[in-house]
């Protein structure tokens, strides 16, 4: 019973040995050691290993590429409806450019006075300006012209140096 312990403890001991073991053998260290069977065992171990990894890497990328698919749509999807209000708002845009042009031309021809300001509520309406006459002033008359510079009298000024 004691004998059957020992060997139960030692392969229990064993295990990380083992597997430490596989590791290196699988990362392609330690391989001297190894029969053509056991190369054989450890290739095919491999190539079922890079098997499962290339079929999830595949499935990764098949999902990116669904997901990216998706996206596309949506941004298509947003594109369209873009264009749609650009066109709408360029329509309407046209129109109202229309009804300026319409109503300009209307005020222009209504108009009594060729050059007029108007101060209505279109703020694209020209401004039209007319010459006039000058009219005169009823006011009072202008004073006096004034007097500019020094005026001495020459007198005086002879009288200092004489």
């Amino acid at each position: 019973m004691f004998e059957i312990k020992r060997k139960e403890n030692n392969r229990k001991n064993n295990i990380p040995y083992f597997l430490s073991e596989k590791c290196r053998q699988l990362m392609g260290e330690e391989l001297s050691g190894l029969g053509i069977k056991e190369l054989g065992d450890l290739e095919n171990q491999l190539e079922m290993s890079l098997k499962g990894v290339r079929m999830e890497k595949d499935q990764v990328l098949a999902d990116e590429i669904k997901e990216l698919h998706q996206k596309g749509g949506l941004v298509h999807q947003e594109n369209v409806e873009l264009h749609r209000k650009i066109n709408l708002i360029c329509k309407e845009n046209a129109e109202l450019q229309k009804v300026i042009e319409t109503k300009r031309r209307k005020d222009v021809a209504t108009s009594n006075r060729p050059y007029t300001i108007n101060f209505g509520n279109d703020i694209f309406a020209p401004i039209s300006l007319q010459l006039s006459q000058p009219q005169p002033q009823h006011s009072e008359p202008p004073p006096k012209a004034m007097k500019l510079g020094y005026s001495y009298s020459l007198k005086l000024i002879i009288r200092y140096y004489i």
